[in-house]
């Protein structure tokens, strides 16, 4: 049954398409994440794949994995350098003004007693800066294609709310938490020197596909 998440692999990368509602690594309220399912990946090796980066729990879609500690030492340096390319589909629960942007915010961490942690606009911060165009509207909401330059915690969560100036659906910080949150990783694509590159799409979600913008991408 785990060969259905795999949407890449060679002797280097497993490529899965991860479930939404899944954490990437366990946490003091994480009882369950994709660590406790890592073996199940191994495919004839003997290690267990290591994530290179992370999604958040309620995000889907491509998530990397590396086969051995000298592929995963390699494919963090290609994060370093700016030699991987993502793109990621999300459903705003609004409709922003603009066709396309680019939001370029530093973020920084902030955390309460009574609400938890979050991410904030923050001059202090680390920078962050995402690429965004809108796709299709429909019944009151917008898809919008993000191609994120950095990759810091909630970043396009954020770039959403704060940047854009509408959430997306379903977030349970940023947003109104109401029903899933349509966030999903569609692309990644990894350079590899002379080797052909880790490249892999991952197909939409039910829970996305009923949002209704399916044949926006057709």
């Amino acid at each position: 049954m785990w060969e259905k998440y795999v949407i890449f692999i060679d002797g280097e990368a497993i490529v899965i398409d991860k479930p939404a509602g899944l954490a990437v690594h366990p946490g003091s309220r994480t009882k369950e994440s994709l660590e406790d399912y890592l073996r199940h990946f191994r495919f004839g090796f003997q290690r267990e794949p290591l994530p290179v980066h992370r999604l958040d729990r309620d995000t889907s879609g491509c998530l990397l994995l590396a086969r051995n500690p000298k592929a995963h030492k390699r494919f963090q340096r290609a994060f370093e350098d700016k030699q991987v390319t993502k793109t990621y589909l999300a459903v705003l629960a609004g409709v922003p003004e603009a066709e396309e942007g680019i939001v370029d915010m530093p973020l920084g961490k902030v955390s309460t007693a009574e609400s938890g942690w979050r991410m904030v606009r923050d001059q202090a911060g680390k920078p962050s800066v995402s690429h965004w165009r809108r796709l299709a509207v429909k019944d009151g909401r917008a898809l919008v294609l993000f191609s994120p330059e950095t990759g810091r915690t909630h970043q396009l969560r954020v770039h959403a709310a704060d940047g854009i100036g509408v959430p997306i659906a379903g977030d349970p910080v940023y947003g109104d938490g109401r029903g899933a949150m349509l966030l999903h990783a569609r692309s990644i694509r990894v350079e590899r020197g002379a080797k052909p590159p880790v490249e892999a799409t991952a197909p939409l979600p039910p829970h996305f596909l009923a949002a209704g913008f399916d044949d926006a991408l057709l």
